[in-house]
């Protein structure tokens, strides 16, 4: 995990997290393997990620040294969340995971016969995109995304809302697909007993069908036989004891949410009004308001200036390829196109990331890397 929360000085209960509002210290007791120290930022990175999901030890870059050491009868349960986008998960530090190279690393997994089963739990944007057309369904590989390949996942739990977070937070709390699926694992159900294609349906319905109408749609993707097992089986169980009793009860709907994309503006705002009038505080959370919503302008103008030099005013370059079908045919392209407009327009930013599917259908239609070039230091110079 990347250990930037519990006690960051924005954080209301020092060394504290939630993610519900009544809910318990869920940071007590975890095990940080490659936690952000002050003199180790960039240990949170895609490479170390594939290095521990392959028990490449001496491929890591520092941290704790621990990695996915698995035999072939071994289950994996693997849970990634972050901002994400088509084709992209972010990480804290460096370089995004690009979905080719994740699915590549878990094949190079399966092939070296080092796992029986594995599930794989991705909250993103577009997390369906890490997936679609990519992973294939034989090698022992269940996987559910937050949404599908061209929708935004939803925060909620989010100060102001109903249900919102305790007094003092200026954040959410969850994702709208994470907080289902771990409140489907609470105390009231039985893990020995509760499938995940039981969990699928109970994630997808209450992720879909808020009481604002609002959501995404949970995803399904690789081995689809394994939904019949058990979440016992790659979870462990809640309860040893053999008088556990299967609850039939479920979460009720959850409320208001927002768009990921948004969180950070909802944040930066809530700082500014919570702050004292006249405070060095308040002063500063308006000036991280201002350059946010200073820095969304400039790269809706850059990648908009970018597409009409490119192809002109009748371009649409937000078109979504047909359902099974990847999201680019060169990966090794897409990832040009991204790296050449960061470097000379500066980063895509959590926000900016949702802009990836334009330079994704940019390559499947012919951009090369020269003419990305030249209209990226015609905009950006």
């Amino acid at each position: 995990m990347y250990d930037d929360i519990a006690f960051n000085v924005q954080n209301p209960r020092p060394g504290v997290i939630i993610n519900k509002p009544d809910g318990p210290d869920v940071y007590e007791g975890v095990p940080k393997c490659y936690e952000l120290i002050r003199l180790y930022r960039n240990h949170v990175t895609a490479a170390n990620l594939y290095a521990v999901i392959l028990g490449n030890k001496t491929a890591l870059t520092g941290g704790s040294g621990k990695v996915l050491d698995s035999g072939p009868n071994d289950n994996i349960f693997i849970y990634y969340t972050d901002h994400g986008a088509a084709g992209i998960i972010g990480m804290p530090e460096g370089d995004y995971v690009y979905a080719n190279d994740l699915v590549d690393v878990l094949k190079q997994k399966h092939e070296a016969k080092s796992y029986k089963d594995m599930v794989f739990y991705l909250e993103s944007c577009e997390s369906g995109s890490m997936f679609e057309g990519l992973l294939p369904n034989n090698i022992s590989i269940y996987a559910t995304t937050a949404a599908n390949a061209t929708e935004n996942s939803w925060g909620t739990y989010c100060p102001g809302f109903n249900p919102g977070p305790p007094a003092g937070y200026t954040t959410c709390l969850g994702d709208l697909y994470s907080i289902s699926w771990m409140e489907d694992c609470s105390d009231i159900k039985d893990l020995r007993k509760e499938t995940f294609e039981q969990q699928y349906e109970a994630v997808r319905k209450r992720t879909r069908n808020t009481t604002e109408g609002l959501g995404s749609h949970v995803t399904q993707y690789g081995n689809l036989n394994q939904a019949n097992d058990l979440l016992f089986s790659y979870m462990g169980s809640n309860d040893n004891s053999t008088s556990y009793t299967q609850s039939e009860s479920s979460p009720s709907l959850l409320g208001s949410i927002i768009n990921q994309h948004d969180a950070d503006l909802l944040h930066f705002l809530l700082r500014s009004r919570n702050a004292p009038i006249g405070s060095d505080e308040r002063h500063e959370a308006r000036e991280e308001l201002r350059a946010e919503v200073d820095r969304r302008k400039r790269i809706d103008g850059n990648v908009d200036k970018i597409r009409w030099l490119l192809f002109g005013h009748e371009s649409n370059l937000k078109n979504f390829r047909p359902q099974s079908q990847s999201l680019v045919d060169d990966w090794s392209c897409f990832k040009t196109l991204v790296r050449t407009y960061e470097k000379y327009c500066g980063s895509l930013s959590n926000y900016g990331m949702q802009y990836t599917r334009v330079f994704a259908n940019m390559c499947n239609a012919g951009v090369t890397k020269e003419r990305m070039i030249a209209a990226s230091t015609q905009t950006c110079s």
